[in-house]
């Protein structure tokens, strides 16, 4: 299984602090073997969940121009029109998705194009379900012009586990579909807007995965595959 480079450091420190901790007791507390085994036991057990966390993997891509694929693992929580205020200043068709602690935390790009704008947004820790995560947590948001035409949003958004939101994009990159934009470490919702005219391919509840889950088609005079 391959480990996910935001979670390499967190894993060697993790590793050699339970050892320390067990080490420590098996010296110092051995008249209380029964308590230094549960402690052993729960050691292993958070480690293996952080391992699980902290996995990349392997995905065959799928791509086209006007398709907007999952940008995360998850279960889709949100699929409405909504007034979209930060670049938008319009109605929008929001699609989100809720990444679980034992979803892959990996974020990838939707669509292929060029970056036009980026920002990150320090903020709170709601709970990612929360109406008004969206707005209020710390995220990110990424607006990118399509190889197809249209523009499309895509925030990371941290919720109440989360505490750190990684991003590998900057205004005027060239990005790929499929590709990492980014990590949410422990956490927690990707939010996508796309025009109101987009034809939506999931529904409320179904579970996607990251650069294979078709989640919408762009209106385009390309021939689509659908």
């Amino acid at each position: 299984m391959k480990i996910h480079k935001e979670g390499r450091r967190i894993l060697f420190f993790t590793l050699l602090a339970l050892l320390a901790a067990n080490l420590l007791l098996f010296r110092y507390n051995a008249e209380n073997s029964g308590f230094n085994k549960v402690f052993a036991g729960i050691s292993v057990i958070v480690f293996l969940t952080l391992l699980q966390f902290f996995r990349s993997p392997a995905r065959r891509l799928f791509t086209h121009e006007d398709l907007v694929i999952a940008p995360a693992d998850g279960k889709v929580v949100v699929i409405e029109d909504v007034e979209e205020p930060e670049y938008f200043n319009d109605k929008r068709k929001q699609i989100s998705i809720f990444m679980s602690p034992i979803n892959v935390h990996i974020t990838r790009n939707p669509i292929s194009g060029i970056v036009r704008y980026f920002k990150y947004h320090p903020g709170n820790y709601l709970v990612a379900w929360h109406p008004k995560s969206s707005t209020k947590n710390e995220r990110t948001t990424v607006v990118v012009e399509s190889e197809a035409g249209p523009l499309v949003l895509f925030r990371q958004i941290a919720g109440a586990m989360a505490r750190r939101i990684v991003w590998y994009v900057n205004e005027g990159d060239e990005v790929s579909q499929g590709e990492e934009f980014g990590f949410i470490k422990f956490g927690s919702r990707v939010d996508i807007f796309v025009p109101v005219d987009t034809e939506v391919k999931v529904q409320i509840g179904e579970k996607v995965k990251g650069g294979q889950t078709i989640i919408a088609q762009l209106k385009t005079t390309a021939p689509s595959l659908f």
